[in-house]
């Protein structure tokens, strides 16, 4: 077996080498989709399972078959001391990993929409962040049509609209959260604050991603994928801090700074009229409770995204979040199951109750 070499580096030399002299059609070649290669995290690690030179290649209806008999038939045994035939668990036998469809059909496999689909609010509420992320990352190696290279810029990045509502939405969760820390440490369940603390890193860690207009992927690649954040080696010391803190005091003062630094970029966004910030003792908003921790007016930032809002029936929509942010997203959940689907009926049910019409 020769050494490691990234994935997608492996794939890009397979086209030009070998799949390329096999289209003589227009086409575009890429690798997209699953696989951590694709997200540019793969290691030596990534070759124990479905690991190997493969690639898409798009070409029109009519070609399919055709282009597929020809690569079928041109493949090398090995490529660079890769099999090219190998494991697949989608299919459970061994094959090569060429894959010759439609741009369209590879798109309502992956992401229930192809080319003409209109990008609903709705639509973009239930698409995992995932499947959109695999979408826009990889490699595109060719494309003569120029369509996927129109569809991974059409699927860049979340409409202003959808974008601002899932950060009220974000907001919102830190809000409903940051105040149980304290409660929780009053209540000498130290466990439970922890839970608490670990469960506002993750927010505010999903916050950043929001941000800087950057799909976040599954748990395996969160961490590393928020290292690449250029807020990352600013807040990531403190919430490694938060993580670590040996008492609730120290904990607490952190979790402040750490909202404190995601609450400046909120202004310097510039989405939304500036929101002052303002640290305080949390108002339960009944009878007039005042407790003794100490929050962020998380509640304005939530307000002032919603405000900024055009769309005025997403604006009224009760901010629950994304799929992503509304449930613990996992592969079995996305990948194989129709929740995706039933969820963009139901936000499609919420924002119709909404409608000030």
């Amino acid at each position: 077996m020769s050494s490691f070499v990234p994935g997608i580096v492996l794939s890009r030399h397979f086209y030009e080498d070998v799949v390329s002299k096999l289209v003589d059609q227009p086409h575009a070649a890429a690798l997209i989709g699953e696989g951590s290669e694709v997200l540019g995290f793969d290691q030596p690690r990534s070759t124990d399972h479905s690991w190997g030179p493969r690639l898409q290649i798009f070409v029109e209806p009519a070609q399919v078959d055709k282009v597929s008999l020809a690569v079928e038939g041109g493949l090398p045994a090995s490529y660079k001391g890769f099999p090219v035939q190998f494991y697949s668990w989608q299919a459970g036998t061994v094959k090569h990993h060429v894959e010759v469809t439609t741009l369209n059909q590879w798109l309502l496999s992956q992401l229930r929409i192809d080319s003409h689909t209109a990008l609903t609010a709705e639509k973009w509420l239930s698409m995992p962040q995932q499947h959109l992320l695999q979408f826009n990352s990889g490699a595109v190696f060719r494309d003569d049509p120029g369509e996927l290279t129109r569809m991974r810029e059409r699927l860049s990045w979340f409409p202003d609209d959808v974008w601002l509502w899932m950060m009220a939405s974000q907001w919102h969760l830190i809000g409903n959260t940051e105040h149980l820390l304290g409660r929780t440490a009053e209540a000498n369940d130290a466990r439970g604050s922890t839970l608490v603390a670990f469960r506002l890193v993750r927010l505010i860690m999903e916050l950043c991603f929001l941000q800087e207009r950057r799909y976040w992927p599954y748990l395996k690649w969160f961490g590393s994928a928020f290292s690449k954040l250029s807020i990352a080696p600013v807040i990531g010391p403190v919430l490694d801090d938060i993580l670590g803190a040996s008492d609730q005091r120290s904990r607490e003062n952190k979790v402040a700074q750490a909202l404190g630094i995601v609450a400046e970029k909120h202004n310097f966004l510039g989405l939304t009229p500036t929101v002052q910030r303002t640290f305080e003792h949390y108002k339960v908003g009944i009878n007039d409770a005042v407790r003794p921790y100490r929050v962020l007016n998380a509640g304005s930032y939530a307000e002032a995204c919603k405000r900024a809002i055009t769309d005025a029936t997403l604006s009224k929509l009760v901010p629950v979040g994304s799929i992503d942010q509304l449930t613990h997203v996992d592969d079995a959940f996305i990948n194989f199951t129709a929740w995706p689907k039933r969820l963009e009926h139901a936000y499609k049910i919420e924002l119709a109750a909404s409608n000030p019409n």
